[in-house]
């Protein structure tokens, strides 16, 4: 039986957290695709060095915790997600985002293809 969406994206985005917590960024960037698009609160990047720059500048102390909204199964290879995440930091207060993924199998693994933050507060 294939796994849900659910359980792809959280496999996905728990492993996505863990480098986020631990301030990894080429770690974080690892579950990007190649060619992923990747949009932040800053202009966007194509690719992992793009992204694993994006993290580097991010402050020591970062954390993410998500709570999956909504997923969609758009293709055998392709799961959509929408999610709520609150970044922590240890200098100011909580900033709560909401984030748009699409994961792609490829080969055997699961990694983020497309990557959508808006602030909508």
């Amino acid at each position: 039986m294939a796994d849900s969406e659910v359980e792809i994206l959280r496999t996905v985005l728990d492993r996505w957290r863990s480098a986020v917590d631990a301030h990894e960024p080429d770690r974080v960037a690892s579950v990007f695709a190649e060619d992923a698009i990747f949009q932040g609160l800053r202009p966007y990047v194509v690719g992992r060095d793009g992204i694993a720059a994006y993290y580097a500048a991010q402050p020591l102390g970062l954390t993410a915790a998500y709570e999956i909204r909504e997923s969609r199964r758009l293709a055998a290879d392709v799961v959509l997600g929408y999610l709520e995440v609150e970044f922590g930091f240890a200098d100011r207060s909580t900033l709560t985002v909401h984030l748009g993924v699409v994961a792609r199998r490829i080969g055997d693994a699961w990694l983020i293809g497309h990557y959508q933050v808006s602030q909508l507060d």
